[in-house]
């Protein structure tokens, strides 16, 4: 018998415009806005604050869920700032800034003040690599003899949000997302960019990420920024709003992203090796600290809100006065104990310095000791020696998990007369007293009009960068936003963000990720949001002003066969380690090689496990028989070719200059000594001055004219 049909159902008709509405208001009820209990919100954006530019309240029950539920979200790896590298050392001030604030490490110059400073990453995992593209942490502990007070800041100076009440999504957006746990430690991917789309507020931070701060040379080449503006407090109780800087005396440097990807695969711990090894080699990084101060009351002096942290401070408006030195002098000895187990908190501060009502700053307040109960263990986490002060400890705290301090009084209460009434209160002169403010204002979750502008500094980073770091940058974002693929986000980023801080890298920008460029605004809108800056250049926010005439600690890779010329390199080597570089053979072996006269060298490194990519600089001596020898290994000539194309400063002499042939980097030489683009050639051995110009060359950093024009 044939097969039985069923008899077919008619389609039933299309939902109804109206029908339609009710099913999207049905959905729209099921995904709203709720807290654990259940009850919904309409606004988690803005913290609750005792008027617009008012201090976050404590009742704010939807902050404070939503922070702590963020907080405790990774057991035990830190939520952000996982992966990270400390070194004790000490501060000290230069002059008395008793003027200004009765914190006694700031106001007494003979103290050294000891520190444990932490550097860190942001997105990434424990497990990712050093040398991605991300800010970086510069968090700063000073054991102080008032207490300890924690300077907790990173390498860019502002934050992608307004109101600590975002962190939780800022950062939900740029970690690896959850159905796929995939990018690792990268911002190239869609929630990151979706945020940013939809949250103009975070433009200025974007660009700062997509330039080359975000890929510093190493920790001990980078800038600190506390980010906030704080208060400091003169013992008379005048107030001076303050921004703080961590100068590093080595300048500001950075990698271009070809060099950091390839680093990663090389060496992922880069800029771990790199802390650890200065200090075991005796050379002590060091920053200086710089304020900048307002009197307070000009906090909306300059154009902006100082409360804002998505904004800085122009130097050239407020220069940055340095102030006193930290110099890290010492390894750890032991990263768990010490590196892992440190507690930062930006609740910690001494007499002589106060917060402002920053509403980031007033919730890291909040989320940093919160993060650390359930990271440590407990409450107890401040008696681990890493977190101990060097002061005394009295007060009434008891048990907990991990306790370990043993009490015997009887009295743990105050007050107490079993006790003698100890632990005693301390006279108001010498114990921490907050800032009397008055704050009036109803309760209420906005945003005050002053935090409004979101691509006027935006706009002067751009501006204030070099040629080559504006090229770098908009390189970054076409790189990141090509890794988005939702079309809807690339037309947003580039629609909503970009053409806001500059139409020309927009254009740019779409056409590189495939999306219509932005339309010409109309004349009477060419200026409408923006108001008028007051700078249109800062100078200050450019790497490339940064001090370039030391090449101390630069490391410099030095390649020979047998047969190179070993005066020439005797030399060189002794003008370059005079200037405090650190010089390295690099090798076909292990094996000791023989020059032409007779000397021998052992190689440190070899070609197979070393890279152009970890030194700042290569020379190739003369030498006829290890230059042919050289030209035969295809992974010598790639660590020339690599080097010049990172822009970095090379050197060859003699027979070595043929070596930009076999790279096929072929440019005319001019007779004599030659430097042009940062290469420097002679051909002849042992030319008087080569190891002079070499140096010179080093300190440059980077040649960028050999860099390729961007495409038309």
């Amino acid at each position: 018998m044939p097969p039985r049909k069923t008899p077919s159902k008619p389609n039933p008709p299309p939902p109804s415009k109206n029908e339609q509405l009710e099913a999207y208001r049905a959905r729209q009820e099921d995904t709203v806005l709720t807290t654990d209990q259940g009850i919904r919100i309409s606004d988690t954006d803005n913290s609750l604050k005792a008027g617009l530019r008012g201090p976050t309240l404590l009742e704010d029950f939807h902050f404070r869920e939503k922070m702590t539920r963020f907080d405790h979200e990774r057991i035990p790896e830190r939520a952000v700032h996982a992966r990270g590298a400390g070194a004790h050392g000490y501060f000290q001030v230069y002059e008395s800034l008793e003027r200004y604030t009765q914190a006694r490490f700031l106001t007494d110059p003979s103290l050294r003040t000891p520190v444990f400073v932490r550097f860190s990453t942001v997105g990434g995992s424990r497990g990712s690599a050093d040398t991605v593209r991300d800010v970086r942490g510069f968090a700063t502990k000073f054991y102080t003899p008032e207490g300890n007070y924690d300077l907790v800041g990173n390498n860019m100076p502002v934050f992608f949000i307004q109101d600590g009440i975002k962190f939780p999504d800022f950062v939900h957006s740029v970690k690896p997302e959850p159905h796929n746990e995939i990018p690792q430690a990268s911002s190239a991917h869609d929630s990151l960019w979706d945020f940013v789309s939809l949250v103009p507020e975070t433009a200025h931070m974007v660009m700062w990420l997509m330039s080359d701060r975000a890929i510093p040379r190493g920790f001990r080449h980078m800038e600190g920024f506390g980010v906030h503006t704080y208060r400091l407090v003169n013992a008379k109780g005048k107030a001076t709003l303050v921004k703080f800087h961590w100068k590093p005396v080595l300048g500001t440097h950075s990698l271009v992203w070809d060099e950091a990807q390839k680093v990663s695969g090389k060496d992922p711990d880069f800029h771990r090796r790199d802390l650890w090894d200065a200090i075991e080699q005796g050379n002590f990084p060091e920053y200086e600290l710089g304020i900048q101060l307002v009197p307070e009351g000009d906090e909306l002096k300059y154009g902006f809100d100082l409360l804002d942290a998505t904004k800085l401070l122009p130097e050239e408006l407020v220069p940055v006065q340095k102030v006193g030195k930290l110099v890290l002098d010492r390894n750890p000895d032991n990263f768990f104990a010490e590196t892992e187990q440190v507690a930062f908190c930006v609740a910690n501060i001494v007499p002589g310095i106060d917060f402002t009502n920053d509403p980031l700053l007033q919730a890291r307040i909040f989320s940093y000791l919160d993060t650390q109960l359930t990271r440590l263990g407990g409450p107890n986490f401040a008696e681990l020696p890493i977190n101990k002060p060097v002061c005394p400890v009295n007060n009434h705290q008891q048990d907990g998990f991990g306790r370990q301090t043993i009490n015997t009084s009887r009295a743990n209460y105050h007050p107490n007369s079993l006790g003698g009434g100890c632990p005693m209160l301390a006279d108001p002169k010498s114990a921490f007293v907050h800032r009397q403010e008055r704050v009036e204002g109803h309760k209420i979750r906005a945003r005050s009009g002053s935090f409004g502008d979101h691509f006027s500094q935006a706009t002067l980073f751009f501006n204030s960068l070099s040629k080559p770091e504006r090229e770098h940058l908009i390189s970054a974002v076409e790189f990141e936003v090509s890794k988005v693929e939702r079309a809807e986000i690339r037309e947003r980023v580039v629609n909503q963000i970009l053409v806001n801080i500059d139409r020309q890298m927009a254009e740019r920008v779409a056409r590189a990720v495939g999306v219509a460029p932005p339309k010409p605004p109309k004349a009477s809108d060419a200026s409408a949001g923006k108001p008028a800056p007051r700078l249109k250049a800062s100078p200050a926010l450019s790497m490339e002003n940064t001090p370039h005439d030391s090449i101390k600690t630069r490391k410099v890779a030095v390649l020979v066969a047998d047969g190179f010329a070993g005066k020439e390199l005797s030399q060189v080597r002794k003008t370059l380690e005079g200037l405090g570089a650190l010089v390295e053979i690099v090798g076909p072996t292990l094996a000791p090689v023989s020059s032409a006269d007779g000397s021998k060298e052992t190689p440190v490194k070899t070609f197979q496990n070393t890279s152009s990519v970890l030194f700042d600089a290569v020379y190739v001596p003369g030498g006829d028989k290890s230059v042919t020898a050289l030209k035969k290994l295809p992974l010598a000539v790639d660590f020339v070719r690599e080097a010049y194309v990172h822009c970095k400063a090379l050197a060859l002499s003699g027979a070595a200059t043929t070596l930009l042939d076999a790279a096929g980097l072929s440019q005319p030489m001019a007779k004599g000594l030659d430097d042009s683009m940062g290469v420097v050639r002679s051909a002849r051995n042992e030319t008087r001055g080569f190891g002079q110009m070499f140096a010179k060359a080093i300190a440059a950093h980077r040649h960028w004219v050999r860099e390729a024009p961007p495409p038309a």
